[in-house]
């Protein structure tokens, strides 16, 4: 369909909290659905949601080979998925910093927390039920885009701003 203009950190709409999608396999959603696609793909993204191109609806969309030139110590592939109205269970209190990245936040880096074992819920465009239990970078992706659709931006999860900043200033510091 089409690449969308992803929206940047401070825009008030990546502040709103999205809603639910109530229809499956509807024109509508398989459009916003292509569009989020052909956007992740343009901007080299691993995941992307819909309030990132101005749409207020839960849907998120992720996946990555093992071997990606925008996050190269990554060892894991993630399956492509769409998932609608995701609802996110922490399986277990740990969890581990490592830097994240966001398309809505471009050539920046930060140390984020996020929770290692979870499983996540939720439904394909066609309406069919999706469940997973996940761990490492696949939870941590998730959450990232799940954050999104709650108006939460990964800076906003830094504990230490030190740990935050361009990504070629912080090359010494990342592994990513």
């Amino acid at each position: 369909m089409a690449v969308r203009k992803v929206l940047r950190m401070g825009h008030p709409i990546l502040l709103e909290p999205s809603a639910n999608v109530n229809e499956f396999n509807t024109t509508d959603v398989d459009n916003l659905i292509q569009d989020l696609f052909d956007t992740m793909h343009a901007e080299e993204g691993i995941g992307i949601a819909a309030p990132q191109i101005g749409v207020l609806k839960r849907i998120v969309i992720f996946g990555v080979e093992a071997q990606n030139r925008r996050y190269p110590n990554n060892r894991e592939a993630i399956p492509l998925t769409v998932l609608i109205n995701p609802v996110i269970e922490v399986l277990s209190d740990e969890m581990e910093a490592d830097w994240e990245g966001c398309l809505s936040v471009p050539g920046m880096r930060g140390m984020v927390k996020r929770y290692q074992h979870i499983r996540y819920r939720g439904y394909d465009p066609k309406g069919n039920a999706i469940e997973r239990e996940v761990t490492g970078f696949h939870a941590r992706v998730v959450q990232h885009e799940c954050d999104h659709l709650n108006g939460i931006l990964y800076p906003q999860r830094i504990d230490n701003m030190l740990q935050f900043g361009f990504k070629e200033e912080l090359a010494g510091a990342m592994v990513c």
